[in-house]
């Protein structure tokens, strides 16, 4: 579906915000090629600049683009043919982030899959999108050989973290995690990566394929505004256009800057900003396949990024380091996304960042999977506090009554809709999904319905308050669950908070806290009482919880969210 009818002939939606761009520009130059012809052009320009490191093993730009093309031969040689979807069930590694370049250089179809994911969803992943060609992490093998005889599957290429790790670190992990793996044997269904990259040898005919801006470069999986399953396809285009905008947020980052990208591929938030931006931009990528948050302060000491981007969890973490001669100055970007920042969070984070010596505050950015991660982004004169900033050059965002094409006006809440060149082709084979999230408007444009509750204050900068199903509806007034967290959250004695809405007799629903302590604290009536007074002084009468449950942690989702449908469906505490 295309997201602009006759874009030349269409009036620019309104665009309060665009005061804050450099000159005022609201629009980019959409680029036409694809991902991977537009990455080259851009590589070719760094060729001897470090392109990524990896446990201390570092490729060029130069011996990445080679890796890249023997990876495009190998797939050819395995039978791939353009428009085919091959599944990549993996976390971020060398092998991965070449297979997702020469993939899409060949006219293929990535399909992201989270490798923690269980059996039945991968097999549902593969087969909704009929793939046929698995890229898995060896660690998986055990959850793939119980379903590939039910899936269109004819090879799978199985690849360990260690495949690009330094000699003595390959021995190291051999001998800990890797020896406990269970692995198949090379035979006609399975390969190893590096006999399956050997396979390029053999291969001689053309493989370069030059796919178009409008066509289908990766799919990937969320749930949607509606709880279900759900394979987004994402357009070539959408890939590039987020550099276009990415260039004018960022000017000050390239060759000479790196990102920490440990942000999982299989989400558009790190597949996108992660690795396709810093690659884009000549920056070096600090590849790691998992985020141990113990060792993170480790971490920054040894690489040094310039940008990091990830989760608040992420954050939270790092603010907990006991480092006190953590040095932070070379940091030129910290940017939150995938949820939403708290204020009492955010406000740590700017606090560690002056204490530690680096000369930022902390930036947040709004998007979705259906969007390839950000559409809005805090910065410059913008970045207010919990604010989500204003749309990135070539986006349009307007705030409408649930459940209509209505704008509301200024300070009111309504529904988050986005327009512009990132946004998905659809959901694949869902139309109906598709009618509801991606809707014509009067004004010609197709908008995306985030299910976002948001609002944009008089300045034309964007707040978010919470999805459109997470509201409660208490005696006929709209009771925002992340209100309230906010306020518990302020309780010196409160780690964390997630708030639902449970049934009441002729309420019809009420709110219900969940609250995780700080170490050394302990759950009492007399705490409890605190809470709810504070609660009392801070909110309205209507918003004020029915009941507070302490817990020792929260349920998290694999992307480390608070999984907040597990405590609506009443999941007990492990």
């Amino acid at each position: 579906m295309e997201i602009i009818d006759k874009i030349k002939r269409l009036k620019k939606p309104n665009a309060p915000w665009k005061k804050y761009y450099p000159g005022g520009r609201d629009s980019i130059k959409i680029p036409k090629e694809s991902l991977y012809d537009y990455f080259d052009k851009k590589a070719n320009e760094n060729l001897d600049a470090p392109a990524y490191e990896y446990y201390g093993t570092t490729r060029t730009y130069r011996e990445f683009l080679k890796e890249i093309d023997r990876v495009a031969k190998a797939y050819k040689a395995a039978g791939i043919r353009r428009g085919d979807v091959v599944t990549i069930l993996m976390p971020n590694t060398p092998e991965s982030i070449a297979s997702f370049f020469a993939l899409n250089k060949i006219g293929a179809i990535s399909n992201m899959v989270h490798p923690l994911s269980g059996e039945q969803e991968i097999k549902y992943y593969i087969n909704s999108t009929n793939s046929v060609v698995l890229l898995s992490i060896d660690m998986c093998y055990d959850k793939i050989k119980n379903i590939l005889g039910d899936t269109d599957i004819y090879k799978v290429i199985l690849v360990s973290v260690k495949e690009s790790m330094p000699f003595y670190l390959r021995w190291g992990y051999q001998l800990t995690k890797g020896r406990k793996i269970n692995k198949p044997k090379n035979n006609i269904e399975y390969v190893y990566w590096e006999d399956f990259v050997k396979n390029s040898n053999n291969y001689s005919g053309k493989y370069a394929v030059h796919t178009k801006a409008e066509d289908i470069a990766v799919i990937l999986h969320s749930g949607g505004t509606t709880g279900k399953p759900k394979g987004i396809a994402i357009k070539n285009q959408s890939f590039t256009c987020v550099i276009e905008q990415a260039r004018i947020v960022m000017p000050d980052i390239g060759v000479g800057d790196a990102t920490l990208s440990i942000l999982p591929i299989f989400h558009g938030f790190g597949l996108q900003i992660c690795i396709y931006k810093p690659l884009c931009f000549g920056e070096k990528a600090i590849i790691r396949p998992t985020f141990d948050a113990k060792t993170f302060d480790k971490l920054l000491k040894q690489t040094k990024p310039t940008t990091i981007l990830g989760v608040p969890t992420l954050f939270e973490a790092l603010t907990n380091s006991k480092d006190k001669k953590l040095d932070l100055s070379y940091l030129k970007w910290l940017i939150v996304g995938g949820d939403s920042l708290k204020p009492v969070l955010e406000e740590k984070i700017n606090k560690f960042l002056k204490d530690h010596g680096a000369k930022i505050v902390v930036t947040e950015g709004y998007g979705m999977s259906e969007c390839l991660g950000p559409c809005m982004f805090s910065y410059g004169d913008n970045n207010k506090q919990g604010c989500m900033g204003i749309p990135l050059s070539g986006n349009y965002v307007k705030i409408v009554t649930p459940g209509t094409h209505d704008e509301v006006p200024a300070g009111e809440d309504g529904e988050v809709c986005i327009t512009g060149p990132t946004v998905m082709a659809g959901y694949i084979d869902n139309d109906e999904d598709n009618n509801t999230i991606l809707q014509k408007h009067p004004d010609g444009y197709i908008w995306l319905h985030s299910g976002d509750i948001g609002y944009m204050d008089k300045d034309g900068v964007f707040f978010y308050r919470q999805r459109l199903k997470r509201m409660i509806i208490s005696s006929g007034y709209n009771v925002y669950p992340s209100q309230i967290e906010e306020v518990i959250e302020t309780h010196p004695a409160v780690l964390n908070c997630s708030v639902i809405g449970i049934p009441h007799p002729y309420k019809m629903q009420v709110a219900k806290a969940f609250i995780v302590l700080k170490e050394g604290y302990s759950a009492s009536p007399m705490l409890k009482n605190e809470i709810k007074e504070l609660c009392k002084k801070n909110l309205a009468v209507y918003s004020v919880p029915k009941e507070f449950e302490f817990r020792k942690s929260l349920p998290k989702t694999l992307l480390g969210k608070i999984d907040v449908n597990k405590l609506n469906d009443g999941e007990e505490e492990e």
